[in-house]
C-alpha cells in the first residue's frame, strides 16, 4: 500500500516526520535509485527500494538488536553535529542503520539497547507501558531518609512532577563521603535521574544504568556489546505489548520470561529485605521487581 514518503521514514524510526521532510528536501532520500526532493511523493515499501543516505530504510533490511555497555564519553545518538564520539563508534562492524533506544547522557554509562526496529523502539519508549530502568548512582554527602522519601514519592522538576520511584541505599563510603543508591524509574526524561537527586540536594558523582526492561549487563563488559537472542527480542516485544512475528520458539520465550521473573523477584526480594533504610511508596510495594509493569 502506498503512503507518503515522510510518513514511511518516520514509521521506520529514522527520524520524526518533520525531520524526514527536511531529509527529502535536502536530497537524502531515493526511491529505486532516483533521488526525491518533492514532498507528497507516495511509495509502496513492499514494491520500492527506499534508501536514506544510501542505506536501506528499516523494514527493507534485516532487523538487528544489540545490547551495549556504554562507557562515559560517548553520546547516545547516531550522528553528532559537534563531532563528538557516538555510541555507534563502538559497533563499527554493524552495517545496518541502528539507533539507540532512548538515551544515556555523555557522563552516564551502562546498558543501552540499539536496533533498527522502529516499531519496537517507539513502543519501548511509550509512557503507556512503564518500562522500568534501574540505575546505580554514587552521590555526594550523607544521603538521608528524608531525601529517600522525597525521591520515592516523586519530586518537582522544571518539566513537572516525577512518578514515584523505588529507592534503596546499597552502600556508604565514609572515607570519601559518598553513598551508593539504587533507583528504579519508568519515565525517560532528559537527565532525569541526575535532576531528581539534584532536586533533593544531592550531586550525582557517578551514574550507571544496570537494567532496562528486565534485561541486565551480565557478561557484557564496559565498552563491549552483544546481539540480543531471539528469546530476549520476543521478551521485549511482550514488554512493549507488540506481537512477535519472527522465528522465536514460543516455549523458549516462556522459559526466558519465567526464568527472568524468578531471578528478578529473588534478587530484589533479598535486596529489599537486607536494606534497613529502604523506601518504596505504599502503592508500589507490590511492584518491587525492577523489571516492568504493564496496564491491563
Amino acid at each position: 500500500m502506498k503512503e507518503r514518503l515522510q510518513k514511511l521514514i518516520a514509521h521506520s524510526g529514522i527520524a520524526s516526520r518533520r525531520a524526514a521532510e527536511k531529509m527529502i528536501v535536502d536530497g537524502r532520500v531515493a526511491i529505486n535509485g532516483t533521488v526525491v526532493t518533492e514532498l507528497g511523493i507516495q511509495a509502496d515499501p513492499k514494491k520500492c527500494l527506499i534508501t536514506v543516505d544510501g542505506k536501506k530504510m528499516q523494514g527493507q533490511e534485516k532487523l538487528v538488536y544489540y545490547m551495549l555497555n556504554k562507557p562515559k564519553g560517548y553520546v547516545s545518538t547516531a550522528k553528532d553535529e559537534r563531532g563528538r564520539k557516538t555510541v555507534l563508534d563502538l559497533l563499527p562492524e554493524v552495517e545496518e542503520r541502528i539507533y539507540p533506544v532512548g538515551r544515556l547522557d555523555n557522563d552516564t554509562e551502562g546498558l543501552l539497547l540499539l536496533m533498527n526496529d522502529g516499531n519496537l523502539v517507539n513502543a519501548l519508549l511509550h509512557p503507556r507501558y512503564e518500562v522500568y530502568k534501574t540505575y546505580m548512582a554514587k552521590v555526594s554527602g550523607d544521603f538521608t531518609r528524608r531525601q529517600m522519601d522525597m525521591l520515592a514519592e516523586g519530586v518537582e522538576l522544571d518539566d513537572g512532577m516525577t512518578a514515584p520511584a523505588q529507592v534503596r541505599i546499597v552502600d556508604r563510603y565514609p572515607d570519601s563521603g559518598l553513598t551508593k543508591v539504587e533507583i528504579v524509574i519508568h519515565e525517560g526524561r532528559n537527565r532525569q535521574v541526575r535532576r531528581m537527586f539534584d532536586a533533593v540536594g544531592c550531586e550525582v558523582v557517578k551514574l550507571k544504568r544496570t537494567e532496562f526492561a528486565g534485561l541486565n549487563l551480565s557478561g557484557v563488559h564496559r565498552g563491549n556489546h552483544r546481539k540480543l537472542t531471539d528469546e530476549e527480542v520476543a521478551y521485549l516485544y511482550e514488554v512493549a505489548g507488540l506481537e512477535y512475528t519472527q522465528k522465536a520458539k514460543p516455549e523458549k520465550k516462556r522459559e526466558y520470561r519465567e526464568r527472568d521473573n524468578r531471578a528478578h523477584a529473588k534478587k530484589n526480594a533479598s535486596a529489599w529485605k537486607r536494606a534497613s533504610d529502604v523506601h518504596v511508596p505504599h502503592d508500589q510495594k507490590r511492584n518491587r521487581r525492577a523489571g516492568y509493569r504493564r496496564h491491563s
